[in-house]
């Protein structure tokens, strides 16, 4: 889950390196180092901690020269975070330094065998026994270094996105990928290397994403040339122009990622749309479905996997198709599905859900589903991601980068095509009546409109969050579409403030949870005026006569729960169906104030990372 930079050109690499891991932030930032050669030797600096650090730390004791670089900010797999185990590492020659995402599984017994060899090692990472790996074969063999790393890769198990360089050949960096997310940016006689085109975004459109199992040489002067790792086979790689603009990477003049995010909701739900959904027409068609229907409309079961956020909005989705379309759906974490030897059929259709599209264990849920034979569908947010690729087909989000680790855009943009596939099926099947049918297209057109509203709200939910930002649990309760929303509302103010929290079915309260209820417990009760309202009021009441504060969502002009709770965050009447669209809205925003009142990092939160690319 860790961010890689690389550069060679003709510019000075340090700044564009720096700058590319500070995009890549989001990806880990429990430490960070940078390697340069300033055309004598490799200037190395690396700490624990985030990229701002190992800046000051940078222009205090290295060389900033050359133009060639590599660097690393990283979410710890092996060995503690600190300055010894953070990346870049080297070689025992000092020849060879490398940065590396992922996990080699087998380290323990390629580190032994080196041990034996005479090799030495400073750190506990795998990554240290992977450069010298390289190294060994490398001079065993007596190959180059790309060969080396062929060789080298073909002994290895795990997962890998790798970048490095030999000191006596500094015309060139060798990269790999295999389970983790690589770029290669080809500039005006320079390259970039990157986890994502962000680092480089300013300088080309133009970027080679390798696929799994493939390396690449990059010289100056020359062409890329990828090769198969398993055959060394020559590869024409495929350059695609990035939609990627900066503007989309910046703060935009709000304090955080995350509440840029938020507010940019309204936006994004109708770049997801546009151009898919022309209610007037009655109209609504997705690209990667049209040529599929009968795949959905004749399976057997949907089984949508996930994971974290991806994971509640196929919970929401479960409602949509189930109600609409009349598919029995199963919701599994991508996680446990692996490895529970789930029963798939040809008959099934998989719906997998990735943000990033890099989810270790989604794909590893996807590849599963495909060897049963299964036809896969995929949902995510980035344009040539390894979902993208993996899948059948599928249809991309439209939220734009998603900066701050606690996903907001990408939860809503999910749910909003997720909607979309459910109405488009359920107009195939004749599920739904022409007159609900159209209901629903015009409501969901209403949307971006209903999310604008609900964001008025926000300084009231500030003054909310005060009050309750030195709680130490919270109980979040949703009935139907909106118990997965109570869910994500739990989730979100666990990561970004570390207050406790859980979502439960308003239902089930009285099978356990009520036990929790005092009058020092916040309970957030999604109760909007919907089929199941009336056994919400009594949820309602049961939590009051135990004393608990009821801090309550409600639809406007509610009456009742309003008299009833403690505090209320109102937003626009909206169908049961689309209803999470507007009332996830002001749980992101309890969480985010919350959070910043107890000075938490709210984009960068501890212990998490934004593409969890390893088991």
């Amino acid at each position: 889950m860790c961010g890689i930079v690389g550069y060679i050109g003709k510019k000075e690499a340090y700044p564009i390196v720096l700058n590319g891991l500070k995009r890549l932030e989001y990806r880990g930032y429990d430490s960070a180092g940078i390697a340069l050669f300033d055309g004598e030797d490799i200037q190395l600096c690396k700490t624990k901690g985030k990229v701002a650090g190992l800046e000051a730390k940078a222009e205090k004791n290295i060389s900033l020269k050359g133009s060639l670089g590599i660097g690393h900010t990283r979410w710890a797999t092996h060995g503690v975070p600190n300055d010894v185990n953070s990346h870049p590492h080297y070689s025992n020659s000092g020849d060879l330094v490398i940065i590396h995402n992922g996990i080699i599984e087998n380290y323990a017994s390629i580190k032994k065998e080196l041990i034996n060899r005479g090799y030495t090692f400073t750190s506990d990472t795998d990554t240290e026994v992977l450069v010298n790996l390289i190294e060994e074969v490398k001079k065993q063999e007596n190959v180059k270094l790309g060969k080396a790393v062929q060789i080298a890769l073909n002994q290895v198990v795990g997962a890998y996105a790798i970048a490095l360089f030999d000191k006596n050949k500094p015309d060139e960096i060798v990269v790999a990928k295999l389970g983790s997310p690589l770029a290669i940016g080809i500039g005006d006689d320079e390259f970039f290397v990157a986890s994502d085109a962000s680092p480089f975004i300013e300088f080309t459109k133009s970027a080679i994403y390798l696929e799994d199992q493939q390396m690449a040489v990059i010289r100056r002067g020359r062409d890329v040339k990828v090769r198969e790792i398993k055959d060394d086979k020559l590869v024409t790689p495929y350059i695609q122009e990035l939609q990627l603009n900066l503007e989309q990477i910046e703060k935009g003049g709000y304090e955080h990622f995350m509440l840029k995010e938020i507010y940019e909701q309204p936006s994004v739900i109708k770049d997801t749309y546009r151009g898919r959904l022309l209610a007037d027409k009655g109209i609504v068609r997705l690209g990667g479905l049209e040529d599929h229907i009968k795949r959905f409309t004749n399976a057997d079961r949907i089984i949508i996997v996930a994971c974290g956020t991806s994971w509640h909005a196929g919970l929401v989705a479960e409602y949509v198709f189930e109600d609409l379309v009349r598919i029995p759906v199963e919701v599994e974490y991508a996680s446990e599905f692996r490895y529970r030897n789930p029963i798939i059929t040809e008959k099934d259709v998989v719906i997998a859900i990735s943000q990033s599209g890099e989810t270790a264990d989604t794909l590893a849920a996807i590849k599963l589903a495909k060897e049963k034979g299964a036809f896969v569908y995929g949902v995510c947010n980035v344009v040539g991601s390894t979902i993208s690729r993996e899948t059948h087909t599928g249809t991309y989000t439209h939220a734009g980068p998603e900066i701050g680790v606690a996903s907001t855009k990408a939860f809503t943009t999910q749910i909003t095509v997720l909607t979309m596939m459910a109405l488009r099926l359920a107009k195939s099947k004749g599920t739904l009546s022409q007159s609900d049918y159209m209901l629903h297209l015009r409501e969901l057109d209403m949307i971006p409109g209903k999310v604008e509203e609900a964001l008025k709200s926000d300084e009231k939910i500030k003054e909310i969050s005060k009050v309750f930002k030195d709680a130490k649990n919270f109980l979040y309760l949703g009935r139907g579409y909106n118990f997965p929303v109570a869910l994500e509302g739990a989730l979100k103010l666990k990561e970004i403030s570390y207050i406790h929290a859980e979502g439960y079915p308003a239902a089930e309260m009285k099978h356990g949870p009520i036990a929790l209820i005092d009058e020092q417990m916040p309970v957030v009760v999604i109760a909007i005026n919907n089929n199941h309202y009336e056994k919400v009021v009594s949820n309602i009441q049961e939590i009051k006569s135990r004393a608990g504060k009821i801090i309550a969502v409600v639809s406007e002009g509610d009456t009742t729960v309003k008299e009833m709770a403690d505090y209320v965050m109102e937003v626009p009447v909206t169908p049961e169906t689309l209803s999470p669209l507007v009332t996830t809205i002001p749980l992101q925003l309890l969480s985010y104030h919350i959070a910043v009142m107890l000075n938490r990092d709210v984009d960068q939160p501890r212990n998490l990372a934004k593409s969890v690319t390893v088991e």
